[in-house]
Parts: structure tokens; C-alpha cells; sequence
């Protein structure tokens, strides 16, 4: 039941935004709507079904939202938060790293014995 109500959501959420977008511009803010739209239909008769549409799918996206929250928290056992012991973070400390001894100084290499002939 959940699985095909997200699928409907989805689906309305992808149809609210196409008529989102096929609505005219006002104002013209990026410069891009307005323009000669010619097609079979113009005008005011646009604009009051792309509105219509656009509150329609508004709303049954909300529905669908409250829905699925409902129907996914029908499932899980009720809980509150005032119920449950806070969670414990603290955690045990590390124990003190051992100081640090400076390196020894390195030996001078042995001198080399002379060559003989």
C-alpha cells in the first residue's frame, strides 16, 4: 500500500512541477517567459487551467504527504522521547601517552684505515 501511494506521490510531484513550468513568467525576471505563444490555447484560458491544475496537484500532493507520514508511523511501535534514557556519549578516556624521550645522537662513523701500497 505504501509502495504505490509513493508511486502516486511521485508521479504528482513530476506533473506539479511540468505545470510549474509551463506556466508564464511575471515579470519576466530571467527574461525568458512571455513571448508569441501561439497553439491551441492562449490567453486567459492558459493561465486559468494552468492555475486550476497547479492548486489541484498542490493539494493531492499534500494529501499524499500526510498520508504516507501516517501510514509509515502506523507501522513503528509509538514512541516518546521523554520515554527513553538519554543517550550515552560519553565515552571512557584514553589512556596518557607516554612521554617522549628525545632520540639518542648519532655516533660518528669509525675513521677509515689509511691505504697502503
Amino acid at each position: 500500500m505504501i509502495v504505490l501511494l509513493f508511486v502516486i506521490h511521485v508521479a504528482i510531484a513530476l506533473a506539479l512541477v511540468g505545470t510549474v513550468l509551463l506556466q508564464k513568467s511575471e515579470g519576466g525576471a530571467l527574461g525568458m517567459g512571455g513571448g508569441g505563444m501561439s497553439g491551441f490555447m492562449t490567453g486567459r484560458s492558459t493561465a486559468n487551467l494552468l492555475t486550476r491544475t497547479t492548486g489541484i496537484l498542490a493539494a493531492a500532493f499534500f494529501v499524499t504527504s500526510v498520508l504516507l507520514v501516517v501510514l509509515s508511523n502506523r507501522t513503528q511501535a509509538q514512541r516518546s522521547l521523554l520515554d527513553q534514557p538519554p543517550p550515552s556519549t560519553q565515552e571512557t578516556p584514553a589512556a596518557p601517552a607516554p612521554p617522549l624521550t628525545p632520540a639518542p645522537p648519532p655516533t660518528p662513523p669509525e675513521p677509515s684505515p689509511p691505504l697502503q701500497k
